[in-house]
């Protein structure tokens, strides 16, 4: 049996999508606290997006829509692209990120456990290839109120005065000259604000861990991933200076790191199979992390690494199966 072959969604897989969502809540209580309502926002018409696309899409197919809604796929592949876009994003860009990520990123390879891609990963880069301008404009924490921020979604008025700035990964991926310390107090791309950076981090990891006490996955891409990307920090971390490519902490609590780490590698789907298999494919999703932040044009590359990695997951497989073949 090929290692990569599909698991046709089952009856009981809504219970591991909704165990997922629970221990995401954490996070998105620490990015409302931050941005007020603009993650819920984001949330509500994601979601309602989700279910809507995937109803349709699955009734195409000529299949009943009822199985595909109530197993939680939908809802958590919304949440996720709720929790990676900016707060108070324009309706028509998550509109584009959830259609992209249902239609291109699962429905048309034949619905959930077939796969190849994290579905919300390829609404997210789509989004982020089409329009970089909108997915960078970050709001500064504690400083829209709803009526503004509701604006903001509809484009009923224009940016505020100093609404948002330059983030922390935006000025490493440029290679602006800032001590590390101005780089911690600025806002970091892809998930949090200013000194929120490490909030938000902790949210998510303290949500992982809480998956990983309820073995609905195993530690090896977390754990991967949080290892390749320290040691590479580590190892072209050049001091403290200006021009500082990062210390290990940085990387590890800033952006979308624990989020990636514990929500998104772990897609039991489109990442590798066998344990081992899943060490090598966080490695590699870490590493890339690390070489798109640092000399890349993007300041995160999350979504970009577990795509590529998505693609060689298939080989990692292979190779182990020969090497264990081999002996």
């Amino acid at each position: 049996m090929n290692p990569r072959t599909p698991v046709p969604a089952r009856p009981h897989s809504g219970q591991p999508m909704r165990q997922v969502i629970f221990a995401a809540v954490p996070g998105l209580c620490a990015l409302v606290w931050l941005y007020g309502s603009g993650p819920l926002s984001n949330l509500l018409w994601a979601a309602s997006l989700a279910m809507a696309c995937e109803a349709l899409l699955v009734k195409l197919r000529g299949h009943p829509p009822g199985q595909a809604l109530g197993d939680g796929s939908a809802l958590l592949t919304a949440l996720l692209l709720a929790l990676a876009l900016p707060p108070y994003s324009p309706w028509w860009l998550i509109a584009l990120a959830v259609a992209s990520a249902i239609g291109l990123g699962k429905q048309a390879y034949g619905g959930l456990g077939q796969n190849p891609f994290n579905p919300a990963m390829v609404g997210y880069a789509l989004a982020l290839v089409s329009f970089p301008q909108e997915m960078s404009r970050w709001p500064l924490p504690h400083t829209l109120d709803f009526a503004t921020g509701l604006a903001q979604v509809f484009g009923q008025a224009g940016r505020p005065d100093g609404w948002s700035q330059a983030t922390a990964l935006d000025v490493l991926a440029h290679n602006d000259r800032l001590t590390l310390e101005e780089l911690w107090q600025a806002p970091v791309f892809g998930l949090v604000g200013a000194a929120g950076s490490e909030l938000v981090n902790f949210a998510f990891l303290a949500g992982g861990l809480w998956l990983l006490r309820q073995r609905l996955y195993t530690w090896h891409a977390p754990l991967g991933m949080l290892a390749a990307l320290g040691l590479m920090s580590l190892l072209f971390w050049n001091g403290s200076g200006s021009d500082g490519n990062g210390s290990p902490l940085f990387h590890l609590f800033s952006g979308a790191t624990m989020l990636g780490a514990f929500f998104i590698v772990t897609d039991p789907v489109s990442g590798a199979a066998s344990p081992r298999g899943r060490l090598l494919f966080g490695a590699g999703v870490g590493v890339l992390v690390y070489v798109i932040r640092t000399w890349g044009g993007y300041p995160d590359g999350l979504a970009f690494a577990v795509l590529l990695m998505n693609l060689a997951a298939p080989l990692i497989e292979q190779c182990l199966a020969r090497q264990g073949a081999n002996r």
